[in-house]
């Protein structure tokens, strides 16, 4: 009996370690299977090919309706990866840091240095699945010779690491760690904040706290984020010329140049696009995680 009851406690041990990261890998995954089709148009808008509609527009006449999917299988490993790593660490560092303040709610800066924290470790996971997206999204825009022609996320990763080694995973991967700190940082310290503020301030109900709380974050994740994302894009889909020189010697190179080139507001092309990308996967990947704690309650685990 003594033995029986120490393996419940045991495997609920278990349980409540990575429920934080199961949670949040299922809730990201959930959210890229509907965003995925705006998360094409975004990289094709940053990669010059104009405008929303006529990006849809040429998208579906020349590609066909599959197009907008291209890239789901890397879409969702990373938010495997990435989102179950930067979630749920986000949970069990804000949590050791409730217990370490008495059980009080934390202060914002506080909470944004976790974000932060969460960022980083995210996308040092994530990264080799995010560089895999960035290329089968942005493949059909190159000419038919220098196409890579990945079929899958897995084949991306084989070939990468066959063509160009194991390191080239993490190409990239500066500008993937900052944009993601900045996403984070806006993202999940303001979710956490605006809960607080609509649910013990103003009182709301649980659905319009959420949804509410939800539409700060993703607004939030969204202007802290797309400079970054924009340079990390131009880094990770860049060729080499016929001498096999890049363009950009690094993340730095390519911000100096865009801000020479175009000024501050180059860094903010495709903004609309990208907020409307961005805050609906912040949103669905909250509400989702919402309803999957809600069913865990409900069964009781």
């Amino acid at each position: 009996m003594a033995t029986a009851e120490a393996k419940l406690k045991s495997h609920a041990g278990v349980w409540s370690t990575v429920k934080p990261f199961v949670n949040g890998g299922a809730s990201g995954m959930l959210a890229t299977c509907v965003i995925q089709p705006i998360d094409m148009i975004k990289v094709r808008i940053q990669l010059g090919q104009g405008s929303a509609l006529h990006v849809t527009k040429t998208m579906l006449a020349q590609e066909g309706f599959g197009s907008f999917y291209k890239g789901l299988s890397a879409g969702l490993l990373r938010q495997a990866t990435y989102t179950t790593a930067r979630l749920g660490s986000f949970r069990v560092l804000t949590n050791k840091a409730i217990e370490a303040n008495d059980g009080k709610p934390l202060p914002l800066v506080q909470k944004a240095f976790i974000g932060l924290t969460a960022g980083a470790i995210g996308a040092s996971v994530g990264s080799p699945a995010d560089l895999a997206l960035i290329r089968m999204q942005a493949d059909a825009t190159l000419p038919l010779a220098q196409r890579r022609n990945y079929t899958n996320a897995f084949h991306a990763l084989y070939r990468i690491v066959a063509d160009e080694g194991v390191l080239a995973l993490w190409k990239g991967a500066g500008p993937t760690v900052v944009r993601a700190m900045a996403l984070n940082m806006g993202m999940l310290a303001s979710y956490d904040q605006s809960v607080e503020l609509f649910r013990d301030s103003l009182g709301f109900g649980e659905v319009s706290t959420v949804v509410g709380a939800s539409a700060v974050s993703g607004f939030f994740a969204s202007a802290c984020s797309l400079p970054f994302d924009y340079v990390k894009t131009q880094i990770q889909k860049m060729q080499p010329d016929a001498s096999g020189k890049y363009p950009y010697t690094g993340s730095l190179d390519c911000a100096l140049k865009t801000l020479k080139s175009g000024g501050p507001f180059k860094f903010y092309t495709g903004f609309p696009v990208y907020c409307v990308r961005i805050a609906p996967h912040v949103m669905m990947t909250w509400i989702f995680l919402n309803q999957i704690q809600k069913i865990e309650k409900s069964v009781g685990l």
